[in-house]
């Protein structure tokens, strides 16, 4: 016990001086902000006036905690594990920024406690790269005024939905407490290279390795994934920001494909529609929906977002076709998300909004399937730093087969988060 408790204190030692040292170093180039000011931003920017003078690491995290209050219903045919109001598992993040080099930065992210592994893991992390200097003095130099680069095991940039949602307690960029339906995220080991015009014009090409778990066994059951993205996004007047994105991700045969079901932190509404031997680490992922696309998938993602003084509005239209390796045709499953915010209040302190998403989807089931979503959230920003955030949520499921745990089910209530990050 006095070992345990002197590396305990040695450790905090260590932290707290680290952090000390940090804070005059947290802004970095090209950087998303993991506070207020990161909302609405989607990639990183891109400046090419650098200021690094030295390496600068920057320590950052999360944390995140929820009070739920649902309840849920379905035909009976499955019984459903009894469910309360209480507070859910706090979730936690710790990320490290390094400025390695004028125009090179590392991201890492670990999740500290999340809802399907109480221990510490990595996510990933990637090296972000806008000059070429620290090759050669010049290097490209007109070139890299519009060129980025991004190499690692890293969240795929396929879709603008991925940039508001909840990552583990990284909560603060999404208006509400629950992310989409068909949650399109997933870690792989790839690179992506970006060209963006003065005009607001940008296009995105990457590739990946198409797998979620590394490992070099099986080598022919796996093949390259390809993603790529088109968009405009252009402040137009002082009040007035259009942004519209087209994004695909694609893959041949593969193993095991993961785009909606690779986030292993969980969903925020926890063990609705399980049943009674369900438990909140095992089954993580209550109230989403993954098509069964598990060896082909070819996905199409068109987000607009527009936003006039405080009143927002973010759209997702994606259609995913596809099949797992012993079907004989391929399926297919159509989501369609529109969020309407209004922000107000000194520096866009509070928030009003709702968000309605709707997924129609051949099952593997071989049934047609409808699940329909409907938010209606607020929150208020104590600091930059802390966002307190107020959800109404109501989950209809129609279509499912007689023997299914989703067949009439339903899922409502209330959900109270709580979010700081840093």
């Amino acid at each position: 016990m006095k070992t345990f408790t002197h590396y305990s204190l040695l450790a905090f030692m260590l932290l707290f001086s680290l952090s000390a040292w940090t804070q005059n170093n947290r802004q970095l180039d090209n950087f998303r902000s993991p506070d207020k000011d990161g909302i609405n931003v989607f990639e990183a920017p891109k400046d090419t006036i650098l200021t690094f003078d030295g390496l600068k690491v920057r320590v950052g995290g999360s944390s995140t905690l929820q009070f739920q209050a649902l309840n849920h219903e379905n035909s009976g045919a499955v019984e459903l594990i009894e469910i309360g109001d209480n507070f859910n598992l706090a979730t936690a993040n710790l990320d490290l920024d390094v400025a390695l080099a004028k125009g090179v930065r590392m991201h890492l992210r670990t999740y500290l406690s999340s809802r399907h592994h109480p221990e510490p893991y990595v996510k990933g992390g990637y090296f972000q790269i806008d000059n070429l200097d620290f090759i050669s003095p010049g290097l490209l130099e007109e070139a890299m005024k519009h060129l980025t680069l991004k190499v690692g095991h890293m969240e795929n940039n396929y879709g603008d939905a991925h940039f508001r949602r909840s990552d583990n307690s990284q909560a603060i960029y999404n208006p509400f407490v629950g992310n989409l339906i068909m949650d399109a995220f997933t870690t792989e080991v790839g690179a992506e290279v970006y060209y963006r015009c003065n005009s607001g014009w940008f296009g995105m090409f990457g590739v990946s390795n198409g797998k979620l778990n590394q490992a070099v066994t099986n080598p022919g059951t796996t093949g390259l994934s390809v993603l790529g993205k088109v968009g405009y996004d252009k402040q137009i007047t002082d009040d007035f920001r259009f942004r519209l994105t087209g994004s695909v991700y694609t893959t041949g045969k593969s193993r095991r494909v993961y785009l909606y079901s690779a986030d292993r932190t969980g969903s925020r509404y926890y063990l609705v529609m399980e049943d009674v031997d369900a438990s909140a680490t095992s089954n993580f992922r209550s109230g989403r929906y993954d098509p069964g696309m598990r060896n082909e998938i070819t996905a199409f993602m068109f987000n607009p977002f527009l936003k006039y003084k405080g009143l927002e509005f973010f759209g997702t239209v994606e259609l995913a076709s596809g099949k797992a390796e012993a079907e004989p045709d391929t399926r297919s499953a159509t989501q369609i998300a529109g969020e309407l915010l209004y922000r107000f209040g000194r520096n866009e302190n509070f928030y009003v909004g709702t968000r309605y998403n709707t997924v129609s989807s051949d099952d593997p089931s071989g049934a047609d399937i409808n699940i329909d979503r409907f938010q209606l959230g607020a929150g208020a920003f104590l600091t930059k730093n802390i966002l307190t955030k107020l959800e109404y949520v109501n989950q209809q499921y129609d279509g499912f087969d007689t023997t299914s745990i989703f067949n009439e089910g339903a899922f409502k209530g209330v959900m109270l988060e709580a979010v700081i990050s840093f």
